[in-house]
């Protein structure tokens, strides 16, 4: 019973420690953003994102088949994306931004920090309309305007920061005390209980994306009923067992539909008997479908490469992940937490 208590009793003084530590860098890097209006840890500068984004872009577009060989169809893509990033907050509307269409059979799309939008033609090839195509493009822009990737990179700083002070906590203190015993059981609970935060972050930010998406289709003139169809196509592309809420990096394809139906029945409900909002199906038919019909199969993904439906892709430490493997000539490591996708 007498160890028990010392170990709360330490674990009380390490948590008041990460409460302070946290504290301090929290204030330190806290800031509105624009697209959201939530307070929000970021350590990044935008000019650190778009070098995040321009250093990976080439590895993905690589991994996922390389760019569909047809300028025309590029061009497509890149004019639904242009149209609504002009709508975003936070200097967002000025930075390159990029929309690349790979040449992959894999049901995906996703964003990396700095404006790097990918769209596998996988996905393409099972819409039906632009306006689809521009929810999930403006889906994927939201997770940037949003600083998505910024935010996690940031709360793993944090959490690898509390998990090195617990290290050295361990390692200082003398064997036998409250705070060393304390500090035994603190790394692994630190370790797994941040991995948990981290993944419920993930699922808030598909939902936030999801809102900020129907926000930016909708302001540059498509009916945003496309992004309802959109979630609809992929629950239905979607396979095999759903791992509890609390172990998925993305939120049940049914929580994300009737978020949208909500906005469609609410804040957007304007937009459903006003011509000005449009699915732009015959246009997507003629200039997207029938001409990407005409392209030899997509290759088939790597053997390491990323199956299915929302697949992750996307690693907290891939800026040095990528500068280590370049060396090697090796295949980039990425782990299992996704912070952007659709």
């Amino acid at each position: 019973m007498a160890t028990h208590t010392h170990v709360r009793t330490g674990l009380s003084r390490l948590a008041m420690l990460a409460v302070a530590v946290v504290g301090a860098v929290a204030f330190i890097g806290c800031t509105t953003n624009e697209a959201t209006g939530k307070r929000i840890i970021t350590f990044m500068s935008m000019d650190q994102e778009l070098a995040l984004g321009a250093e990976a872009a080439p590895q993905f577009t690589a991994e996922y088949g390389g760019q569909v060989p047809d300028e025309k169809l590029q061009q497509y893509v890149t004019n639904i994306g242009n149209s609504m990033a002009v709508y975003a907050e936070g200097g967002y509307d000025e930075i390159p931004w990029t929309f690349t269409l790979l040449n992959s059979p894999v049901i995906n799309a996703f964003a990396l920090p700095g404006g790097k939008v990918f769209f596998s033609r996988g996905l393409a090839e099972k819409l039906d309309s632009e306006a689809e195509m521009a929810g999930v493009i403006g889906h994927e822009i939201g997770h940037v305007t949003a600083q998505h990737g910024n935010q996690r990179m940031s709360s793993s700083t944090l959490l690898q920061a509390l998990v090195m002070g617990a290290v050295v906590v361990a390692g200082t203190a003398d064997e036998g005390s409250d705070l060393h015993r304390a500090a035994q059981v603190g790394v692994p609970a630190l370790s797994v209980g941040g991995q948990l935060v981290l993944l419920k972050f993930g699922r808030d930010e598909e939902l936030e994306a999801d809102r900020l998406g129907v926000r930016y289709m909708t302001k540059a003139g498509y009916n945003p009923l496309g992004q309802l169809r959109v979630m609809q196509i992929l629950k239905a592309a979607s396979s095999g067992g759903r791992q509890p809420d609390i172990l998925s990096t993305h939120p049940n394809p049914d929580d994300r539909i009737a978020q949208i139906q909500y906005l469609l029945e609410n804040d957007y409900a304007f937009t459903q008997n006003d011509p000005q909002f449009q699915l732009f199906e015959q246009r997507y038919d003629n200039q997207f479908l029938n001409r990407v019909k005409q392209l030899p199969p997509p290759p088939k993904p790597q053997a390491n490469g990323r199956r299915g439906v929302m697949t992750p892709y996307w690693c907290l430490n891939c800026q040095q992940t990528f500068k280590s493997n370049a060396k090697r000539r090796k295949p980039v490591a990425r782990g299992q937490v996704q912070i952007l996708s659709p």
